[in-house]
């Protein structure tokens, strides 16, 4: 059973989505304050955190900031804020999905749904190139640029480890969007461009010259490593 965490301080919200939830198995959790939630998120091993941005107490950027130093979570964020550079900062954040309201409660549970139906495909593997200096272990979930291991988001992971898995395949910006976040993702389409920026600062000497996560103009992106 995954457990969910809610941090959302229109309580009525919350107890719809946390019906929804429940009713399809998960155990969850909720709280109206930002703080109150990352103490929540300190004593219980959490598979999701659903968040707010705007919280009576800190903001929900802040929270996301937080629990990214010590957690790989998937994080969903809620706001109303629907501008593309509200979406981009939140993606930069660490956030995995950015739902603007109001929302169908329903095709929120659809999209918990659709993350863990994702995460239990794939199979546990073992990468290595360019001679060691960048592994992937997907059973670990782990990532190690020249020995060093290097936090990535869920998302960038599963980026990484598709394009690394299909070596040479060029994937275009949907396709990646479809196999990564899902085929009833909302969000705009410069969502995979944020990302791919966010892994290459991580694992590439050179992000302007990059060698692993390489654009194919006007089509998609391809991996590179040797």
């Amino acid at each position: 059973m995954h457990n969910i965490l809610i941090i959302e301080d229109e309580e009525k919200v919350s107890e719809i989505l946390k019906a929804y939830l429940k009713k399809e198995g998960y155990c969850v959790y909720c709280t109206t304050k930002g703080m109150e939630g990352i103490r929540l998120f300190e004593k219980t091993e959490f598979s999701l955190v659903i968040l707010d941005l705007m919280l009576p107490d800190i903001t929900g950027e802040e929270v996301c900031s937080l629990m990214r130093k010590i957690s790989e979570v998937h994080i969903f964020m809620l706001t109303a804020k629907s501008a593309l550079e509200d979406r981009i900062e939140g993606l930069n954040l660490g956030a995995d999905e950015y739902l603007v309201k109001p929302f169908s409660p329903r095709e929120l549970t659809a999209r918990v749904n659709a993350l863990f139906r994702r995460l239990r495909l794939h199979e546990s593997d073992s990468q290595v190139y360019n001679n060691g200096d960048l592994e992937i272990n997907y059973d670990k979930r782990e990532v190690k640029v020249r020995g060093e291991e290097i936090y990535l988001t869920p998302n960038e992971f599963d980026i990484l480890h598709l394009l690394s898995s299909n070596k040479g395949k060029i994937f275009t910006r949907e396709q990646l969007i479809e196999r990564i976040m899902g085929i009833d993702f909302q969000g705009f389409d410069r969502t995979i461009d944020v990302h791919i920026k966010n892994i290459r600062k991580k694992i590439e000497e050179d992000s302007r010259n990059p060698k692993y996560i390489v654009t194919i103009t006007r089509v998609g992106y391809k991996f590179g490593g040797d």
